[in-house]
């Protein structure tokens, strides 16, 4: 336990956890401001613990905010998970419910996970790119194995460019969304998953 203070016994974080509380103050100012206005100083004040054990747990500051976006990019494909047998047309709109209701709850680390790809840095960008493209891979795999998009998906060459095109237009809108757009979720869903079928029925 740590000392008392004003009354109150604080528990000790364990590792995992103090690890957690970091990664979510980082989250929170890397979406915030741009990569070089964010300094290792400020995570540790704000998380009140000391530089020297920040650096304990990620050694630069390139590896921290490789772990924000690598975090992010975790949760997010766990929000897209396929079902297998379960027609595409009935997981979209759970998936993108489930995906909306996360960025809902986590919008700090959604905007922070986009800003890496803007970031100068290759290795955060190459975190950033490998998130991107299994979600790429999450969606063509679920088309090729349904019965109604199976086809189209063999035939279409272009399939791939598209569906990469729909996750920058799906990530535009929930941005969008986030700063205060008008439209309920329901309707950010439903706008979400009609540019998607309709991209894959041309």
């Amino acid at each position: 336990m740590a000392a008392n203070q004003g009354g109150r016994t604080r528990r000790r974080l364990s590792t995992e956890e103090r690890r957690e509380q970091l990664l979510t103050v980082g989250a929170r100012l890397f979406s915030e401001g741009p990569y070089d206005d964010v300094w290792i100083e400020q995570v540790a004040e704000i998380a009140g613990v000391s530089r020297g054990l920040l650096y304990h747990y990620f050694p630069t500051k390139r590896d921290f905010f490789a772990a924000v976006v690598e975090r992010e990019s975790e949760r997010m494909l766990s929000m897209s998970q396929v079902v297998p047998g379960v027609p595409v047309r009935k997981q979209l709109a759970a998936g993108l419910d489930a995906y909306l209701e996360y960025i809902q709850a986590h919008a700090h680390g959604y905007r922070a996970f986009h800003r890496a790809d803007a970031a100068g840095d290759q290795a955060v960008r190459k975190v950033y790119q490998r998130a991107l493209a299994a979600q790429e891979r999450q969606i063509l795999e679920a088309l090729a194995a349904d019965p109604e998009f199976g086809a189209v998906s063999q035939a279409r060459a272009d399939l791939k460019l598209a569906v990469r095109g729909w996750l920058g237009f799906m990530t535009a809108v929930s941005l969008e969304w986030l700063r205060g757009s008008d439209l309920s979720r329901e309707q950010v869903r439903d706008l979400c998953a009609r540019a998607l079928l309709g991209v894959i029925s041309s």
